[in-house]
């Protein structure tokens, strides 16, 4: 409890001289507004707010939150932190939302949306967007936010997409294909780095990263009905093979052996600052953490390009994001979160985090997403795939993980090991009906 309120503390040191002057607007560590308020919302949210590490950020954040408190009159905000462990925390949530006991509002991966919608739990946000709002969303984005009953129960803010960034100085040119991945990360170890990084520990990244090797190949992870199909026929044949790629890399030496242990896309940007590796595969957001993270100078020799297919012609991405959902009771609060999601996350949130846009219309309404690198990420998101709006998604992404574990370090055979993710996956689809 001690460190708590000293860690709550120092945040509101940090962002009270943010804080405009004016009583009813104040922004501590863990609120917003003033604490004499008739009206207060609870928002669990991650760390795009106001208690975003980078201070620059979180300065910008504060603002807008600040600004929005000011528009609405009367509304105090509880910041509840998210940990680190998003999908814990994910899981968490709907347990307390399923109990009666979630925030009024809330930061949910777009990737277990399916799972809150199936449980019912979350508040039709259709009455506080219009038409025209919910029509400028990419087709994908639309889809995943709305329901059986054709109401909208999330707003889907960002969108993000996987790249290949390397270090140009070291490799000359993007590698197109998994063949020229595994010789540029082999020349680039000859020049005493470690070759190229991935996610490969157990993390949801891990899983959501490698999908666009399977996926570039035309492979299913589920079929209409939702039902696990990566396990069987020219499925399977697609899966394995986008499986030994990965292997093939680490036995190779093309990628170090610590990748079974990395889960946190930070790792990268420390690797790139260290000068330790010269390719890694990224989140287009990393970009902007390059920059910020590396001196000029460093900085201008980093690029990305699509992620490498077995041929040029087979690529994929994964895209994903972040979507604010409502738990409330009262229509009050409901509409309180959904002006949020509006008024700070969809258009003001991405613009400050560079986090791209999940409606058309803003990539030419905000000049940020009109530079060549957003342009770039913009064309590379025409062979993006969302993850599958099934409820055994979350088991099949944990049954990858696991897999990905087995073959990184050796410890069972790539076919073994897909067919221990697949019949695990179908026990838990079969417990799901």
């Amino acid at each position: 409890m001690k460190a708590r309120l000293l860690t709550l503390l120092s945040a509101a040191a940090i962002l009270a001289p943010l804080s405009a002057a004016s009583a009813d607007d104040i922004i501590t560590g863990d609120t917003v507004g003033p604490a004499d308020a008739p009206n207060k919302m609870t928002f669990r949210m991650t760390t795009d707010g106001p208690r975003n590490n980078d201070p620059a950020l979180a300065a910008k954040y504060s603002k807008l939150f600040n600004d929005f408190i000011a528009n609405h009159k009367g509304w105090q905000i509880e910041l509840q932190m998210m940990s680190g462990d998003i999908g814990q925390e994910q899981a968490r949530m709907l347990e307390q939302a399923k109990s009666g006991n979630a925030p009024d509002c809330a930061a949910v991966d777009s990737f277990v949306l399916p799972l809150f919608k199936k449980a019912g739990v979350l508040k039709s946000f259709s009455p506080y967007f219009k038409k025209d709002d919910i029509d400028q969303l990419f087709p994908f984005i639309r889809d995943g936010i709305t329901g059986t009953d054709g109401q909208i129960y999330a707003w889907w803010w960002s969108t993000d997409l996987r790249v290949l960034y390397r270090n140009k100085e070291i490799i000359k040119d993007a590698p197109q294909t998994w063949d020229e991945t595994k010789k540029a990360a082999l020349a680039s170890v000859e020049q005493g780095m470690e070759g190229i990084l991935f996610n490969g520990s157990r993390y949801e990244g891990t899983t959501f990263d490698w999908l666009a090797n399977f996926w570039g190949q035309g492979g299913k992870l589920v079929d209409e009905a939702g039902k696990p199909i990566f396990g069987e026929g020219d499925n399977r044949a697609k899966f394995v093979k986008a499986v030994n790629y990965y292997r093939d890399l680490v036995e190779s030496g093309a990628a170090p052996k610590r990748v079974a242990t990395i889960g946190n896309y930070d790792d990268f940007n420390a690797a790139a600052a260290a000068g330790t590796s010269a390719l890694f595969v990224g989140g287009n957001w990393q970009l902007s953490q390059l920059k910020g993270a590396l001196e000029p100078e460093e900085f201008a020799k980093w690029t990305y390009s699509p992620l490498p297919g077995p041929t040029a012609g087979e690529r994929s991405t994964g895209t994903g994001g972040w979507t604010v959902a409502s738990f409330a009771k009262s229509e009050d609060k409901v509409g309180m979160c959904a002006a949020l999601a509006r008024e700070v996350y969809m258009g003001p949130a991405n613009e400050i985090q560079e986090q791209l846009p999940t409606r058309a219309d803003f990539y030419t309404k905000y000049a940020i997403f009109s530079s060549d690198a957003n342009k770039g990420f913009g064309e590379a998101l025409k062979v993006g795939q969302a993850r599958p709006g099934a409820l055994v998604y979350p088991e099949i992404s944990n049954q990858i993980q696991i897999m990905m574990g087995k073959v990184l370090t050796g410890t069972e055979a790539t076919e073994a090991a897909v067919d221990d993710a697949f019949k695990a996956s179908m026990e838990a689809f079969k417990r799901l009906q």
